[in-house]
């Protein structure tokens, strides 16, 4: 079994009197692609919110790479090496699209000149396949080319770990096979992924192992054949005649 890049131990959140997360531990191993789901209001956004340093957490621990980085601010975690992807993409909107993705590589300091981030984030672009958009404004993509777009942005930031957070929200099936072989690709290259995903179709397509949350609490954690099968799952989540539909698609 590979080391362990990012333990997470007894990790609590609390805003007012609502748990929002529980005392989650969580595991993730060198170029691990681990499938995160729930439903909505589980606490999904809100742990990677907590790792990567958009709010402080109640309680628990935090170790990358071997380093306590509890209470870490979003600068910092770019910088030790976490990307993420957001739910709700929200480009600069009179910036091209190159330049916002090379702020990606500026923030977290994986290049130290503009020039150099901007020869990075034509790379990253290309291998997205939106390079021939580069000059555009990024108010102008299309919902589809903004989420590769903010998959370029995070990719730029050279991440050991990256978080994805519904990067196949509205898009259509064509454009969803497309951004599971980008997963996939950047998983075969070495990334330690985190995807949260609502589609069990993609789940169960790129994720090795997939963690459950409910009501803020890891109930679950297995392989996508386990996930499926498990009576709390099917009870908290998918449902008796959804988990069947899955059980199809893992055992095929």
């Amino acid at each position: 079994m590979s080391e362990a890049i990012l333990e997470i131990t007894k990790l609590s959140k609390n805003f007012g009197g609502v748990s929002a997360v529980s005392a989650v531990d969580l595991t993730l191993r060198k170029g691990e692609l681990v499938g995160l789901i729930g439903p909505n209001g589980a606490g999904k956004t809100t742990l990677v919110n907590l790792v990567t340093g958009v709010f402080p957490p109640s309680s628990g621990r935090i170790v990358f790479n071997g380093e306590d980085v509890t209470g870490q601010k979003p600068y910092q975690a770019a910088r030790r090496g976490m990307a993420r992807t957001f739910q709700i993409v929200q480009p600069f909107p009179d910036m091209n699209v190159l330049d916002n993705v090379a702020a990606g590589a500026l923030f977290s300091g994986s290049e130290r000149s503009l020039a150099a981030a901007r020869d990075a984030a034509y790379e990253h672009l290309k291998f997205v396949g939106i390079d021939p958009l580069a000059s555009q404004q990024a108010s102008s993509l299309t919902l589809a080319n903004r989420k590769r777009m903010e998959l370029a942005k995070s990719l730029a930031m050279k991440p050991t770990v990256l978080m994805l957070d519904e990067v196949n929200a509205g898009l259509n099936s064509g454009e969803i096979e497309g951004a599971m072989d980008l997963i996939r690709e950047v998983a075969r290259q070495g990334t330690t992924i985190l995807i949260i995903e609502h589609l069990m179709k993609v789940m169960l397509g790129v994720s090795e192992r997939i963690v459950v949350l409910h009501h803020g609490e890891l109930i679950a954690s297995g392989t996508p054949s386990e996930i499926v099968n498990d009576d709390r799952v099917i009870e908290a989540y998918l449902g008796q005649k959804f988990a069947a539909q899955a059980r199809e698609l893992a055992d095929g």
